[in-house]
């Protein structure tokens, strides 16, 4: 075994993120991605030594949708590329997968991502029925295939239209995020000001250019279309509840919306970011974490609420050692449960995590460009867009600084990157 070498994060680029059916309705998961990847690929010396990309909402006609991007972008074909899935950590779990690559010396230089079109998901077909034309397809005369048409069944001849929601509940992500701010008592004005707080940001971000290096102009478009210039509290205040229409707090205005985009980051040694343009906005990734939780006792997007502190423990540092905290906002309320679960001693205690050890958390350094709330979340692409964010952010804070990008996951997962600026 080699001697694990120095992992860098280098920032990438994305498309803009569209709304369902807007600007980006009419590409689809390879060609998206592929137009990501051509950028990314040219601003390489050489080749890329590997692409690892992922989808979360699986197109049925695409195997591996990392090697068909490749190839669509018009990169080498000597490039391995391979795809990946952890739901909304999709192309975090991406990055860390290739991190793996470059501290092994199994390359220098990858592009790590994801790409997530909610204007085109595809509609399935029950088991039965698949079956039925699997068959059909497969019979030798038209007689055999009146006889396998003759054994379908009414129930089977109906679409199956994907939902948002949890395998094993059957509950969307809202549901369960519901039941959660109950348990963690989170209130609606409290929501509220973090999402337009999380607007507010984003739209000065946009003024001042912040993101226009990232953006790769896609179908004529180069700007984010969910930053909202006149949102207000009291907007806000007047949205009715989206999931739970009784008693629920969470609205369309606190929760990330339905998103079409593709993102890229470039996972590097020091020798890969040799082969970048000079001045590539690029910090060390110290460490990661990927977590998971029984969320039927804790609830469905917890773990980053243990993950992030056993990272930081792991490596010596308080909250306060960190400069930047980029929290992935599925909802408003979700990012408000894992500050106020940091700083809860009793259930720190539950998963082994010494509270008394981290302090207080800084909330102020979190989110400062607004997040997934108010610039939209393409499932699989929202890892590599944050990560992105982080190092571009980072990189204007002084040399040792660190930063904590925090994701949370549908199914009890979480994934945590720890990353530093060298001094």
């Amino acid at each position: 075994m080699t001697e694990s070498k120095r992992v860098f994060l280098a920032a990438g680029g994305r498309t803009p993120f569209t709304r369902v059916d807007g600007a980006l309705a009419k590409l689809d998961v390879i060609s998206a991605s592929a137009h990501v990847l051509k950028n990314l690929g040219s601003r390489v010396s050489g080749n890329l030594d590997g692409v690892i990309w992922g989808s979360v909402a699986q197109h049925v006609a695409v195997s591996n949708l990392a090697r068909e991007a490749v190839l669509d972008a018009g990169l080498s074909w000597d490039i391995p590329a391979h795809s990946v899935v952890m739901a909304c950590s999709t192309s975090m779990v991406a990055s860390f997968d290739a991190a793996g690559f470059v501290a092994r010396g199994r390359g220098s230089l990858f592009a790590a991502g994801g790409v997530e079109l909610m204007s085109r998901v595809q509609v399935g077909l029950t088991q039965g029925l698949s079956d039925t034309i699997r068959r059909v397809s497969q019979a030798k005369n038209l007689q055999a295939r009146f006889e396998v048409l003759g054994k379908l069944r009414g129930k089977d001849i109906r679409l199956d239209v994907p939902r948002i929601a949890n395998r094993v509940t059957g509950k969307s992500m809202g549901e369960h995020q519901e039941e959660t701010n109950k348990v963690w008592k989170i209130s609606r004005e409290d929501q509220d000001l973090w999402s337009f707080e999380s607007h507010k940001r984003a739209v000065a971000a946009q003024d001042r250019g912040f993101f226009k290096p990232e953006i790769i102009e896609t179908e004529g478009t180069a700007t984010d279309a969910f930053p909202r210039r006149d949102s207000t509290i009291e907007k806000l205040a007047k949205l009715k509840p989206s999931f739970d229409k009784v008693n629920g707090t969470i609205t369309a205005g606190s929760a990330s919306p339905l998103t079409d985009g593709a993102a890229g980051i470039f996972v590097a040694s020091e020798e890969g970011l040799a082969r970048l343009p000079a001045g590539t906005p690029a910090v060390e990734l110290v460490d990661y974490e990927v977590c998971a939780v029984d969320s039927r006792v804790h609830g469905l997007l917890m773990a980053p609420s243990f993950g992030m502190p056993r990272l930081l423990g792991r490596n010596g540092l308080k909250y306060e050692d960190v400069r930047l905290y980029e929290i992935h906002e599925a909802f408003a309320s979700q990012v408000l449960v894992h500050m106020a679960a940091w700083e809860n001693t009793e259930y720190l205690a539950k998963f082994g995590v010494d509270r008394s050890t981290f302090g207080r958390f800084p909330k102020e350094n979190a989110n400062p460009n607004g997040g997934s709330v108010a610039l939209g979340h393409p499932f699989a692409a929202t890892g590599a867009r944050i990560l992105s964010q982080a190092v571009r952010e980072l990189v204007d804070l002084p040399g040792g600084s660190y930063a904590i990008v925090s994701i949370c996951a549908d199914g009890g997962l979480g994934t945590i990157a720890l990353l530093r600026k060298p001094a």
